[in-house]
């Protein structure tokens, strides 16, 4: 039998107001112990205290211990002391991701086919209009089905005022202010920033919509191949290699940028073109630090010429 202290990091959860407490597992062994078996009995003592709420670390430590990581390689002996946090109320991130995107697949068509109740009267929509209504609403089917079937997440859960946060950025900013953007009457086929210009013009749109198809399929393979990096459930983190990451650690990021700036070169949208920095600038946020987390863990095995998302850049 296997006994183990968990002690409250800082302040007692509300959730478990027993702590300390200690866990007694009849039938392991400490060699074969795991995290997860710490939070799985814990749970069953504190029930709202459920395994996706505990951070678990070492007594007076600040790193987390792995659900996988077992006790005795972590320095926990029989009889040991652990320490547990709660990170308050978790969702799942593949919950978060469906929410996120199923925003912009609700609006984009709301405002797109009822221009009434928007402007007022009906909107001739442009040949450009009716491009990047469809580029759009593929865009977010697709991460839709990855979300389904493709992604693997290092984490199962996050806090949960997180879907708002996140949401707000896709639902608001990529969902209504760039559909009341694009499919307004100033992109309308009757409209003289339209009628005539290059932006009238198939070859220009259909040259586009190539670019955004090599970039969104490109996309596609990068994040399959990011799956086969890491079995089924598994935490497992190695070396990604193949198409695109022979210059930079997440070409994922690079072509959804690409995606993204065709769309705002299409429409030349100053909403667009927002939409655009903003998004670059947090995915760019995010590849410098996993960039730097690759780096650290892979250490000299690490190709050296990457660069974190742009090729040859940054």
């Amino acid at each position: 039998m296997v006994s183990v202290t968990v002690v409250p990091a800082g302040r007692t959860p509300s959730v478990a107001r027993g702590l300390p407490y200690t866990i007694e597992l009849p039938g392991k062994q400490v060699e074969d112990t795991t995290v997860r078996d710490i939070k799985v009995a814990l749970a069953k003592r504190f029930p709202k205290f459920y395994p996706a709420r505990q951070k678990i670390t070492l007594k007076d430590h600040k790193d987390t211990l792995q659900d996988e990581v077992k006790l005795v390689d972590a320095g926990v002996a029989d009889g040991g002391e652990v320490s547990v946090k709660d990170l308050g109320h978790q969702i799942s991130w593949k919950t978060v991701f469906l929410v996120e995107y199923g925003g912009p697949l609700v609006i984009h068509p709301l405002v797109y086919h009822f221009p009434k109740v928007f402007w007022g009267g009906p909107v001739y929509h442009s040949t450009l209009q009716r491009f990047v209504y469809v580029l759009v609403m593929i865009h977010f089917i697709k991460r839709e089905l990855e979300t389904l079937f493709v992604h693997r997440f290092s984490h199962d859960t996050m806090p949960l005022m997180n879907i708002f946060k996140n949401s707000a950025h896709y639902h608001i900013l990529s969902g209504l202010a760039l559909a009341l953007s694009i499919y307004s009457p100033s992109f309308g086929a009757t409209s003289p920033y339209i009628r005539g210009t290059i932006r009238d013009d198939p070859t220009f749109i259909w040259a586009c919509t190539a670019v955004w198809i090599f970039a969104e399929v490109s996309n596609s393979i990068t994040h399959i191949n990011l799956r086969k990096l890491r079995p089924a459930g598994t935490r497992k983190r190695a070396i990604p290699y193949g198409y695109g990451f022979s210059l930079v650690s997440f070409p994922n990021y690079f072509f959804e940028s690409v995606a993204w700036f065709t769309i705002a070169v299409m429409t030349g949208s100053f909403v667009a073109w927002i939409f655009l920095v903003v998004a670059v600038g947090q995915m760019y946020i995010w590849a410098a630090k996993k960039h730097r987390a690759y780096k650290k863990e892979f250490g000299s095995a690490y190709p050296k010429g990457r660069k974190a998302m742009f090729p040859f850049i940054a």
